[in-house]
């Protein structure tokens, strides 16, 4: 017997997103989303209100980052998701986070988030709410790599529980994807 929920923005897993941008200032901002994901080859695309800050700023740089929230950096990653660069602009400061700028777009990396997309902005529906962005760059700390790639026992990346409200770890390897050519029980 199955539970019926209703229509609710619930699927397994949903990626952390931590969105960067700059202002017109050069003032670093940075947002917490899980609606979003690899839309194509070389392309991302988030659902994000257009009354935030990061919305307001690719607009007008044309560029963001996107990096993996992680264990270690929880408390941060929830604090930019809860607090408004609208009404915080110090707030990735305040969130204990430091930044570089990026050398491949107009926008900042978060030395605390080990991996990160480069990308500049393709759209923005302001209707729909929908931005698609080109991924220039994907670049991983070297601590969070093994034999060259990026290990998620390593890297502890967050994933937003919708039904629960809660942050989970996925670290765990199960199987090897593309490597079951047949169903299972069947010759």
């Amino acid at each position: 017997m199955r539970k019926d929920f209703g229509a609710r923005q619930v699927t397994y897993p949903q990626p952390v997103y931590m969105i960067g941008t700059y202002d017109e200032n050069g003032v670093p901002d940075v947002m917490n989303a899980a609606w979003g994901g690899i839309s194509n080859d070389t392309e991302i695309s988030f659902c994000l209100a257009r009354t935030h800050k990061t919305v307001a700023n690719l607009k007008k740089t044309g560029a963001f980052t996107v990096s993996m929230a992680t264990e270690a950096q929880l408390a941060a990653c929830d604090y930019v998701g809860m607090v408004s660069g609208n009404k915080v602009p110090d707030k990735v400061a305040r969130a204990g986070f430091h930044v570089e700028k990026s050398s491949r777009v107009d926008a900042p990396i978060i030395a605390e988030l080990p991996m990160v997309l480069e990308c500049r902005v393709k759209s923005y529906d302001e209707e729909n709410e929908r931005l698609v962005g080109e991924i220039v760059n994907v670049s991983a700390d070297e601590s969070v790599l093994t034999e060259g790639k990026v290990d998620p026992a390593k890297l502890r990346p967050l994933v937003f529980d919708a039904m629960n409200y809660t942050y989970l770890v996925a670290t765990k390897t199960v199987g090897k994807a593309f490597a079951h050519p047949k169903a299972p029980g069947k010759e």
